[in-house]
Order: C-alpha cells, then sequence, then structure tokens
C-alpha cells in the first residue's frame, strides 16, 4: 500500500513468512519509496518492507536531509530530520502492528547516511542495520549505546563519494558505541553491485539465525 500518513509518503508491504525482522527501506537520493522494496525482497524474503520518501528536494530529488555539498552535510537538518524518521518508524510499528522487535534497516547512499544517523542518535528505534555506501553522518557527543546491535557495512572499492578511510571511520565509531560491525569492501563503484546482495543476505539471514536460537 502506498500512504501519506504518519508524516511521509511511504511504501508497507506485510510480511508472508513468520518471524522475520521489518525491514526499513531507505533509498538514496532522487530515489522514491519503491526503489528499494524488491531488494529488500531478495535479501529476506517474506519480511515486512517498510519504505519511507525522504523529504528533502535537491534539484526536484527526494533525499533524507540537506547537504551543502558532496560529502558536507546540513547538520542541524540532519539531526531534525533523523528524529522525524525516527518517530515515524515508531509510530508506522504501532500502525501496522510489527511486534516488539525494532526494525532493520537496509540504506543505499542517503539512506544508509540517515539510518546510521538514527543508529548514533535514536538508539533502540532499529535492532540493526544494512548500510550500503555509507559515510560518517555525525559525531554525536556522548555516543550512545548500541549493546550489541548487529550492523553490516558494504563499502565499494572503486566509490568516488566515500572514500576507504571514511568507510572505516564510520565502522569505528559504530564499534567505539557498542555496535557488532563487520565491514565488506565490494568490488565496485558507489553502485549497487550483486555482491551487495549476497553478502547482504548472508547478514540478515545471520541476525534472523541468531534471534531465534
Amino acid at each position: 500500500m502506498t500512504a501519506p500518513a504518519l508524516g511521509f509518503e511511504h511504501r508497507f508491504v506485510p510480511a508472508t513468512a513468520p518471524g522475520l525482522p521489518t525491514l526499513l527501506l531507505l533509498h538514496g537520493t532522487g530515489g522514491s519509496e519503491d526503489d528499494l522494496l524488491p531488494l529488500g525482497e531478495r535479501l529476506l524474503p517474506g519480511a515486512a518492507r517498510l519504505s519511507p520518501r525522504g523529504q528533502v528536494l535537491e534539484h526536484g530529488m527526494p533525499r533524507f536531509f540537506r547537504r551543502l555539498a558532496e560529502g558536507v552535510f546540513d547538520l542541524d537538518d540532519l539531526r531534525r530530520r533523523t528524529h522525524e524518521l525516527a518517530d515515524f518508524v515508531e509510530a508506522a510499528r504501532e500502525r501496522y502492528e510489527l511486534g516488539p522487535a525494532p526494525p532493520v534497516a537496509v540504506g543505499f547512499s542517503n539512506g544508509a547516511n540517515i539510518a546510521a544517523s538514527i543508529l548514533l542518535l535514536r538508539p533502540g528505534v532499529l535492532g540493526g542495520g544494512l548500510l550500503l555506501r555509507p559515510m560518517v553522518p555525525l559525531v554525536p557527543d556522548p555516543l550512545p549505546a548500541l549493546a550489541g546491535v548487529p550492523v553490516q557495512i558494504n563499502a565499494g572499492t572503486a566509490d568516488p563519494i566515500v572514500t576507504p578511510e571514511q568507510s572505516e571511520a564510520l565502522a569505528t565509531l559504530l564499534t567505539r558505541a557498542g555496535a557488532a560491525v563487520t565491514i565488506d569492501w565490494i568490488r565496485g563503484s558507489h553502485g549497487l553491485a550483486p555482491q551487495d546482495l549476497e553478502v547482504g543476505a548472508r547478514f540478515l539471514h545471520r541476525m534472523t539465525a541468531e534471534k531465534v536460537r
């Protein structure tokens, strides 16, 4: 279903298999609420999928928060938009009766950055994150207590936008906050590659298996 309720235009696809975490799908710059729905189904077949559209427009392209230049974020806007999106997630969990387990974010590029920001600013809203081509969104002080929250970072070996140092810095930051972080280097550029699906599916299935033990 497509719905403008809860503050965000979004799509919600109910689960068709029991016992799986809900996937929060967060598109990249210029994407929409439809972009990552097929990827979500391939990553974790049968899981419920919640996919909002970013509310910021950059030259007509939806994003989740403003930036001042490539890789330079408007931190005040990022903080505000992070809390708005976190509020949406919590309201959607109640509206769609998604159960006690928080959703797992699957974010690409700008979507990965705001997913990382939610982890850092609103701990507890997400149960984990598959972050595809993220960079450090901000460094909160103090750091949150993420207490083993699983995070998978997929970084591109030839990414012209996100440097290896940025990918490593985010992994270090989340690890310092207590998250259980794995970083994989994907053969390719900033766009998604077949290896992203393989690594992401393995991460999500491992998460699911650990929760049912």
